[in-house]
This record gives C-alpha cells, structure tokens and sequence, in this order.
C-alpha cells in the first residue's frame, strides 16, 4: 500500500491530462493575457539580471527558460515563474563572493533541492510559517531590494559584499556630486512616468512605456550614463557546468538558501493566485517539483535562480490568463525580444532600471498587512518588526528562521498561560476531588500541573478530568502518568474521564493505563466517573466499619512480657523524673510502687 501511494504521489508531481484540457478551454484569452504579462515582464527580468551582478542576459534567459519550464511542470496554471526581486537580495552577495560563473551551478544545486522537497512532501511548509514572519520578510526583502538599487540610480558601481543598508548608505555619501544628479534625475522620471501611466490605467504596462521614454531621450540627448550594454541575440546552448568539490562545498549553504527561498515565495504566489480566481487551485508539491525543473533549465542556460513572481502572476490574472498557454506565450514574446531586440534593449540606461525597481519595491510593502498586526497582538507585532530588523541587518533565511523560533516560544508561552488545573464540584462528597486540566499538556506546563494536582489533602478518590485537553506531547503524558502514580502511592484512587483517542495511543506507551491500574478506571462521561468514585467511598467505608467490627468481637491478646517490659520502663522514666524534680525543689510527681 504504501508503495502504491509512493507510486501515486510521484505521478502527481507530473504534466496531467487536465493541463492540455484547460488550455483547450481558455486558450483564446490566454493569448492575450501572455502577450500583456511579456511586456510587463521585460523591464523587471531586465533589471533583476544587472541588480543581482549577473547582467540583463542572464535576466531575460531565466525569464525565458523558466517561465516555460515553469508553466509545464509547476502546480499552478495561472503562475509565472522567472527572476524576481527576493531573489536579486539573496543571489547579490553571493555572486560578488563566488562570482558569476558560480550562478548556473548555483541554480542547479538548488533545483536538485527543490526536487527533492516535492519528492517528501514538503509543499504544505507554508502554511507552518505564521503570518506576521511571511509579512515581516517581504517587507525586510522590499527595503534590500530598494537600497541596492542606490548605486545605479546615482550613477555608481554598487559595492559587492557587505551589508546592503551600509552599502546604500555610502553610495549616496560617496556619489560624485553634482554628476551624480543626472541618473538621479533619470530614476526619478522614470518612477513618475510609471505612476502616471498607471494612474491613468491600471493594466497599461507603464514600466515599459516609461523605460522607452526614457531610454529615447537618453540616446537622442547623448547624455552620458552607465547603459546596459551588449546582450546576446541568442539564447545559449544548454550545458552542465562543472563542479569541483571545493566550489561545491562553498556554495551548498547558498544553494540551500536559494532553494528555501524559491520554494517559499513560489508557494506563498501559487496560494495568492489560486484565491484571484474563483476555484482556483495548486498542487503544493508540483509546484516544489515545478520549480526545481525551472531552475534546473535556467541553470544549463547560463541564466539565474527563478521562483514564481507574484507580480507578474497576478498581471496574468488579472489580463485573462486561466492556463499554462499564458506563461509559455509570455517566455515566448520575450524570446523574440532576445532575437530580434538584443541592440536596442542594450541602450537602456541603468538608472531607468533602478527607477523601476524603486516602484517594485514599493509596491511590495504590504501596508494593509502592516496596519492589521500592529493592531492585533504585541507578541504578533514584535515577531514581525523583529523579522524585518533581522532582514535588513543580517540574512533573509536568517530572518525565517529567527522569525519562526520567536512566534513559536511566544505562542508556546500563550499555550501555557492559558493552561492550569481547575476544580468541579460535581458532588457534595468531599473524599472525592475532581480536578479539571485545560488548554494543553506538554514541555511547557507539565511541571506546573503537576505541582499544582498534587496537593491533595484528605481525599480518598481523585477523577482527573480530560476532555479540554487539545495538545499533548511526550512531556505530557509522561508527566500524567507520573502524577497518577503519585497520587495511588499515596493511597488515592484514580479515575481519569474524556482522554481523547488521539491521545491514547502516546498515553499507553509511557505506561498511563499500567499506572492506573487497569483500562476498567477510564470512563467517557462525568457521571460515569462519579458514580464509580461514589461506589469506591462506599466500599472503602463498609470495608473499615467491618474490620473494627472484628477487632471489637476478637481483641487482639496482649502480650504479658511486653506489659511487664512497658511497667518497667515507665517505673524508670517516672523515677528519672521525680530525681528532677528534687533537684529543682519540686515534689516527686511518682512513687515507686504508685500506678
């Protein structure tokens, strides 16, 4: 069985037949909306290929290959898979420390990651990262994003290595100013022309028009600014770089950054894209495997790590796209654009490019989200400015994980605030004591119930009560089981009522049912429970009243060498006694002789 569901999972993370019915069904709007989502794609893979130091080529050739590759084997129909600004943050440092030829491998390596998290089944990871850590990040990676683009909007080699907010910082010190004011200038109208075109019509690709405005002004000017340069007018054969050990080793922690990293956005776009259309769907899993297969082809294509754009994926919606025919028509108008473009599209001026990230970024801080957190909970709140503290001074996967170890020890402390042991009064009896526990039974609280049910005074019979437990770990249920143990030893009867079914399982196999004595003292309903204690008192108390019964019919015979022994030490104690008295003047109390 389990073989046959190894089989099944496996063949899910492939093309289905369903994949080419959908197309059938939608392909005359999916044309449309894939020639729209090309154009708006065109500027962003050009300027996250020169943000992250592999060059506007490397950006269109992942745009290209993976938006393909993505759209057949990923888990979503509406995604667009290709270069993104996330992805610009964390591959930046890592080529200016390994250096470009490093990048196809790079992608490779990761592919091979991502494959295997679809082959365990690790797609359903994002619904493990709590809310505040998935918005803290996007907008820590939103604020990099923004401060690498300094450099080139000012006219300057970006620095490679370092931290990205000291390096914008000294960018805009160290610019050679007044020069630097003109790619200043030409990164501001490029935001101003983006945000009229948009004002004017929201689905109008402002971004192109405006880098076309501006890029036909530079030239015609001969205004001297750092272009883009020459580009292929090909796409490169496919190839497999060669690794060494040592290269291998030296990028294995960023190859699995890029992995998380690109298996973590892609999942977060496929969800959003799946609530933008009415019965929308992904496959989690798919999309992992998806994912892997595009950065596997964008890596023997020379270009860079890809994961699905959220930006691009919701133009594809929202402009009609309902299949996998949008993605590939969207690759394939960029391809003409390598093959028949390449001059033109070297002419652009960077800071045009800055200009549209600048607006990318911006619309990548999630103000809604923001205002909703900093309204909620202070535990929700601190979780997410800490995770975009994190972001910005150390490392995005860095930020992940501190972000998750904080909103798991604050919601563990929540779960032991709102766990305690508490008293019912379901009968009048007070041998009997029935101690209710709620909220949750592990690490966190276990010593506390345990100090807290222990401290039983003149009780014959304890029910422990059950039923509002929702969470037990190990910790738990050991720590049940040694309370009940503690209470038998110390002549307590036990009955427990309302343990869940998921928990029996753990229960029985650190010792619960052994330590009760017996599975007979388990019961489903209160009533139950103090009907069976209420016996138990009667029992015990006709059992006592017997035994004095047959003590006063049959007294025990009284030793007549222990009596003697007992006159004797009494005699003597009394005579120590009356020599004290003496002593002191007091009259003896006994004499010898005197009972």
């Amino acid at each position: 069985m389990d073989t046959v569901n190894a089989l099944s999972h496996l063949t899910s993370l492939l093309p289905q037949k369903s994949d080419l019915e959908e197309i059938q069904k939608h392909w005359k709007g999916d044309i449309l909306a894939g020639i729209t989502t090309g154009i708006v794609a065109l500027p962003l893979a050009l300027a996250f290929g020169v943000a992250s130091g592999v060059g506007a080529a490397a950006g269109l050739i992942t745009a290209i290959v993976a938006g393909i590759v993505g759209a057949i084997f990923g888990g979503s129909r509406f995604q667009i898979s290709g270069p993104t600004g996330a992805m610009v943050v964390i591959l930046a440092p890592l080529v200016a420390e390994h250096g470009i030829v490093a990048v196809p491998t790079l992608s490779i390596m990761a592919a091979i990651i991502l494959f295997g998290g679809a082959i365990l089944g690790l797609g359903r990871i994002i619904s493990l990262i709590p809310w505040p850590v998935i918005e803290g990040f996007t907008l820590g990676i939103a604020c990099i994003l923004f401060l690498q683009q300094v450099p080139n909007a000012l006219g300057v080699e970006a620095e490679t290595g370092g931290n990205t907010l000291v390096a914008g910082i000294r960018a805009i010190a160290e610019a050679p100013y007044p020069e630097a004011f003109i790619p200043l200038a030409i990164a501001i109208a490029t935001v101003v022309l983006i945000l009229g075109f948009d004002k004017i019509h929201p689905s109008f690709p402002g971004s192109l028009v405006a880098l076309a405005i501006v890029s036909v002004v530079v030239i015609t000017t001969n205004t001297n600014v750092p272009l883009i340069g020459e580009i292929p007018d090909s796409l490169p054969a496919p190839v497999l770089p060669e690794v060494s050990p040592d290269l291998f080793v030296a990028l294995l922690p960023g190859a699995v950054s890029v992995a998380f990293l690109a298996g973590i956005e892609s999942l977060l776009s496929a969800r959003v894209a799946s609530g933008m259309v009415e019965g929308g769907t992904y496959h989690p899993d798919r999309e992992l495997f998806g994912q892997g297969a595009a950065n596997f082809a964008a890596g023997i294509f020379g270009g860079m790590p890809a994961t699905g754009a959220i930006v691009r994926t919701a133009v594809n919606i929202r402009s009609g796209g309902r299949s996998r025919l949008s993605p590939i028509i969207h690759s394939l108008l960029l391809l003409v654009v390598v093959y028949s473009l390449s001059d033109v599209v070297g002419q652009i001026p960077l800071a045009a490019l800055a200009g549209i990230l600048f607006v990318t970024s911006a619309r990548m801080v999630p103000v809604r989200a923001i205002k909703q957190i900093m309204r909620s909970t202070r535990s929700d709140a601190v979780v997410f400015i800490l995770t975009v503290i994190i972001t910005l001074v150390f490392d995005l996967i860095w930020a992940i994980a501190i972000g998750l170890l904080v909103a798991g020890t604050l919601m563990l402390r929540h779960f032991a605030n709102h766990s305690g042991v508490h008293r019912e009064y379901p009968t009048q009896n007070n041998k009997i004591r029935v101690l209710r526990i709620d909220g949750s039974m592990f690490f966190g609280v276990a010593d506390r119930i345990e100090e807290e049910i222990t401290r039983l005074d003149n009780v014959r019979v304890v029910i422990i009560r059950l039923s509002r437990v929702g969470v037990m770990d190990a910790t738990g249920a050991k720590a049940l089981t040694d309370i009940v143990t503690a209470l038998r030893r110390a002549d307590n009867n036990v009955l427990l009522v309302g343990l869940r079914t998921t928990h029996e399982a753990l229960t029985d196999r650190l010792g619960l049912g052994v330590a009760m004595g017996g599975h007979d003292r388990f019961f489903d309903h209160m009533d139950e429970a103090v009907t069976a204690a209420e016996r138990i008192i009667e029992e015990e108390i006709a059992e006592e009243e017997a035994a004095r019964d047959r003590e006063r019919a049959h007294p025990a015979p009284v030793d007549e060498k222990t009596t003697t022994r007992w006159a004797r030490l009494r005699d003597s104690s009394a005579e120590s006694l009356d020599q004290l008295r003496q002593r002191f003047g007091q009259k003896p109390i006994f004499k010898r002789g005197e009972k």
